[in-house]
């Protein structure tokens, strides 16, 4: 039986798509995670390891020392994983990305100097590490001011002058300063602000040659302040041209930061001028939305990343039709008290299912302070835009409860 040593992320939405596909493979699973090993009951799974993903070199040694038996690879479930996956993979003398590639797509200035140095499209910028006095006069408005090495539009904010700007600085240190180790020394960076569609791609990368997929549309606009993603719907209408130049924007950058293997996630932004990589994640689409490949591939992502760890078949031909996925956005900040009308929005045609993942009394906040989602609602349909009507239809029919904070 082959073995994975797999890292959870603390309330991570996919750890329960990871553990049952195992369960299909006949995976044995040894399950660490940077949170009290007691979570591991509710799982199914034995006890697990708690180390500090933040502290990678105790971390090693900790897993050094309790693993009993050899493993066949290492996985993150998500980005805050990442980074230890890629040591724990040198250290452990197994394949995969080095950990000084994962670090060149996790970290957004340095993905933007990869880009620049190989010639591909992308906004002007400057990394800030002060109060960016003159840069914005240097770049010109818009401009988005992006915490280096967070996700899910976290400290992620557009501005269109000289006091936003100032504002955003400041914020988005802060939210930086919340929940990494020391932030301080990273800055943060400053880029012009790109206008035009945005899409995402999700692929497998083996030995540099990339295997697409999934191509997504995201069907509302995010042209800011704050950049909050709601729905992705699959096979992506844009022309197949672009999507082809979208493939190789996204293998060019991969190849170029030295990550040759495994699961990507890219985001794209599409204008005249062409394909304008936002940035590129060595993981899959985030949350439950890698779910909405069973519709299309047959099988949701957390599968596809532990066959593709093991070197098991993947997918090669995609199922007729269509699927979407609308991430319940928390569009207040306050205690999260629960959602009404989950029924009726179930019985929308089209709709597959729809899970809500957060739980009433949970403190929630939108982007840029905060990450997670209230749920997610799934729709498979014969065209994309009855995956992206019915999921449309589906949120109509729910009310969000959120009770706002009681100011001091």
């Amino acid at each position: 039986m082959p073995c994975v040593l797999l890292l959870l992320p603390a309330a991570g939405y996919a750890n329960q798509d990871f553990i049952a596909a195992a369960a299909r493979l006949n995976i044995e699973l040894v399950a660490c995670a940077d949170h009290c090993r007691v979570l591991a009951r509710g799982w199914g799974l034995p006890p697990l390891m708690s180390v500090p993903f933040d502290r990678p070199d105790a971390a090693v040694r900790q897993v050094l020392r309790a693993l009993t038996r050899p493993v066949d690879a290492v996985l993150a479930v998500d980005d805050h994983g990442a980074a230890l996956a890629a040591r724990l993979r040198v250290a452990l003398s197994l394949p995969g990305n080095p950990p000084e590639a994962v670090a060149t797509l996790t970290d957004k200035l340095h993905f933007r100097q990869l880009q620049q140095s190989i010639g591909l499209l992308h906004p002007a910028f400057v990394g800030v590490e002060d109060d960016g006095a003159g840069v914005a006069g240097a770049l010109g408005f818009p401009l988005v001011v992006k915490a280096r090495r967070l996700n899910a539009s976290r400290g992620v904010i557009r501005v269109d002058d000289a006091d936003q700007y100032a504002r955003a600085i400041r914020k988005v240190r802060a939210i930086q300063a919340r929940v990494q180790r020391h932030a301080e020394t990273l800055g943060v960076l400053v880029e012009r602000f790109i206008p035009g569609i945005e899409v995402a791609l999700d692929g497998v990368l083996s030995d540099g040659a990339l295997q697409v997929l999934a191509v997504f549309d995201k069907p509302d606009p995010l042209d800011g302040p704050t950049f909050v993603e709601t729905l992705f719907v699959t096979p992506s209408r844009l022309p197949a041209g672009i999507q082809r130049e979208l493939a190789t924007a996204v293998q060019r950058a991969c190849v170029a930061a030295g990550v040759k293997d495994g699961v990507v996630h890219a985001e794209a932004r599409i204008n005249d001028a062409g394909v304008w990589l936002l940035e590129i994640a060595p993981r899959s689409i985030g949350g439950l939305c890698g779910r909405v490949l069973t519709a299309t591939l047959g099988m949701n992502t957390a599968e596809i990343v532990l066959r593709h760890a093991l070197g098991l078949p993947l997918p090669t031909q995609e199922n007729a039709g269509a699927a979407g996925v609308m991430m319940i956005p928390a569009l207040a900040g306050g205690i999260f008290q629960g959602i009404e009308g989950v029924a009726s929005a179930n019985a929308v045609s089209g709709i597959t299912h729809i899970e809500v993942t957060a739980y009433p009394g949970q403190l929630v906040a939108p982007p840029p302070e905060g990450t997670g989602y209230l749920g997610f609602i799934f729709s498979s349909a014969p065209t994309p835009q009855e995956a992206e009507a019915a999921l449309r239809a589906a949120y109509a029919a729910l009310t969000v409860r959120i009770q706002a904070l009681v100011q001091a």
